[in-house]
């Protein structure tokens, strides 16, 4: 594998970002998901408030998926417009930005798939998990079910970690934490104020408004990043590391990435976010130039990188898998400790 300086000078031509690219993709979302949530509230047919409700989920995974190339200060060129345009852009989400910051950039990116760090699906052993009481060996059952993945996402990531978090979870005190929950928690009331409003001006149920117009967008938010980093670094060729030293020779910035593709321009519906192996050598690259760094990548790596045609059977397939990992074998095992992975015999590892 070539150095990591090496393979970024590959993908250096596409880290050009303007303010343009920026503001219009920010507005078309926000113009979409305030159309969406009042679909969601005034159409009569409950069907038509379903649809307008899951879509507006899915505008909020686009929004965040803004946030977050703000957050990595690859959105625009201005460090401190990228901070505000992030902080926008993560509201619909109910992300703390700062945060999130804190967890992704510097923690989940710095140490991608490094045991007792990265803690982002990150795998238990059997020891760990036979150690566990039995409530939370259904959760992990749960968890990694396939089913579960919005669950995972709202109980480990968004509540623990991301909505003012206690001293467990985020060690560090900062004011600007409390005052971007804060922020979070105001356009929360905003949002619940406004569709309370909506349906009383409009004679709907207001339990219906907050059904369709609040929990369902969420519910499918919560599904779809939880799905999103579920397959970004689960899959049975992708390795963990419980040693840094060997975490470090294994290229953890290309070896650890999914490259998920799908049919219908899916892939470019989610803003490209599924290009995921060029945004790990780079986070410097926007979305709107990470299909072409993909490709460029996979070009001058041919067989390196993890490239994963979805379909709803790999995935179940992926999660049928990928339960435990076994750190001496390096390969995934079931909740029984039996390998359901190729163990990797060339490498080796420390026990943590």
């Amino acid at each position: 594998m070539p150095h990591r300086k090496v393979i970024r000078s590959w993908t250096a031509p596409f880290a050009q970002r303007d303010n343009l690219h920026a503001f219009v993709l920010l507005l078309i979302d926000y113009a979409l998901f305030l159309a969406l949530i009042a679909g969601a509230v005034l159409f009569d047919a409950w069907w038509l408030q379903l649809l307008c409700g899951l879509a507006a989920g899915f505008v909020i995974g686009r929004l965040f998926i803004i946030g977050h190339d703000a957050c990595h200060m690859s959105l625009t060129p201005n460090r401190q417009l990228n901070k505000w345009l992030g902080r926008i852009a993560f509201m619909p989400s109910l992300t703390a930005y700062s945060l999130w910051d804190v967890g992704h950039n510097v923690i989940h990116h710095g140490y991608t798939c490094l045991k007792g760090v990265d803690f982002v699906w990150e795998p238990l052993t059997k020891e760990e998990f036979d150690a566990l009481s039995p409530g939370k060996r259904l959760l992990q059952r749960i968890y990694r079910s396939g089913w579960g993945a919005g669950i995972y996402y709202m109980i480990e990531i968004w509540w623990h970690r991301e909505f003012f978090p206690n001293k467990k979870y985020m060690p560090t005190r900062r004011s600007v934490f409390i005052w971007d929950n804060i922020l979070v928690l105001a356009f929360w009331l905003v949002w619940a104020v406004a569709i309370t409003l909506l349906a009383l001006a409009f004679a709907q149920p207001v339990w219906q408004a907050f059904l369709f117009g609040m929990a369902v967008p969420l519910m499918f938010w919560f599904y779809m990043i939880g799905f999103v980093v579920y397959v970004h670094h689960t899959h049975e060729k992708v390795s963990w590391q419980n040693d840094k030293s060997a975490w470090g020779k294994a290229a953890p910035f290309v070896s650890t990435t999914v490259h998920l593709t799908f049919p219908f321009k899916i892939g470019a519906a989610m803003h490209h976010i599924m290009e995921h192996t060029a945004h790990h050598v780079d986070m410097t690259i926007p979305l709107y130039q990470l299909k072409n760094a993909q490709h460029r990548l996979e070009e001058l790596l041919p067989g390196r990188i993890v490239v994963q045609p979805f379909s709803w059977k790999w995935y179940f397939d992926t999660a049928g898998k990928c339960k435990l990992y076994d750190f001496q074998q390096q390969c995934w095992t079931d909740f029984d400790g039996e390998p359901t992975s190729v163990p990797r015999t060339d490498v080796t590892v420390v026990p943590a």
